[in-house]
């Protein structure tokens, strides 16, 4: 159900406030026994390697140096847990796709992030991140896949929409959306955003905002 203008602007308000709050960094999982206990609902971030999920947490929270910001794909080699307001968990995953890492390594990221998107109680929501140059790839396909079997409500997000033209970039969102329709899990509808120009941001921060638990 589409919300009305003041439906939107309450709940974008909600998320900006939340947002707002102090974030900070909690702890780094390299195994999954060192998840932490779960007390409050958990978002997680996943994507191609060097899809821009550290350049998108930094624009959710407002802070340059939250998340640390490479351009050297598979950077992101742990689980990254931060902490927000104490109302909410934000969660880093290590990306998949071109990591450049050895192979075993990889396949080591990749058997984690399955076993904890399959497994964690308190996951709230996916935000997978789709470069929007580009559109989705198969292993976007793959992960959605996975995420469909495993009843994890995901929600598309196309990055770097400032490195395209409007109308090059609405194609992108559009075929975006014809293919969701066909993964039971997903939110029907991509975010396009811009982590350099704050497109989409606020919105977003809206999305999350419902998630979290009551302050």
């Amino acid at each position: 159900m589409e919300l009305d203008a003041a439906e939107k602007a309450a709940r974008e308000e909600a998320g900006r406030l939340l947002f707002a709050r102090e974030c900070t960094f909690m702890l780094g999982v390299a195994e999954l026994f060192q998840l932490p206990p779960e007390k409050l609902p958990e978002v997680a971030f996943v994507g191609r390697s060097n899809v821009g999920k550290s350049s998108l947490v930094n624009a959710l929270t407002g802070r340059k140096t939250l998340a640390r910001v490479s351009n050297t794909p598979g950077r992101t080699q742990q689980i990254n847990y931060f902490d927000l307001g104490g109302r909410l968990h934000l969660v880093d995953l290590p990306g998949y796709g071109f990591a450049e890492a050895p192979k075993g390594m990889v396949e080591a990221w990749t058997k984690m992030m399955r076993t904890f998107l399959r497994g964690r109680v308190p996951l709230r929501r996916v935000c997978l991140l789709v470069d929007g140059r580009h559109g989705c790839k198969k292993n976007d396909i793959d992960m959605m896949k996975m995420l469909d079997e495993s009843a994890v409500q995901y929600q598309v997000v196309l990055t770097k929409a400032d490195k395209m033209k409007p109308a090059a970039m609405s194609k992108i969102a559009a075929d975006t959306r014809a293919l969701l329709v066909k993964h039971p899990a997903a939110s029907p509808d991509p975010v396009v955003t811009s982590s350099e120009t704050g497109e989409g941001i606020a919105h977003l921060r809206g999305e999350l905002g419902m998630l979290a638990a009551p302050a």
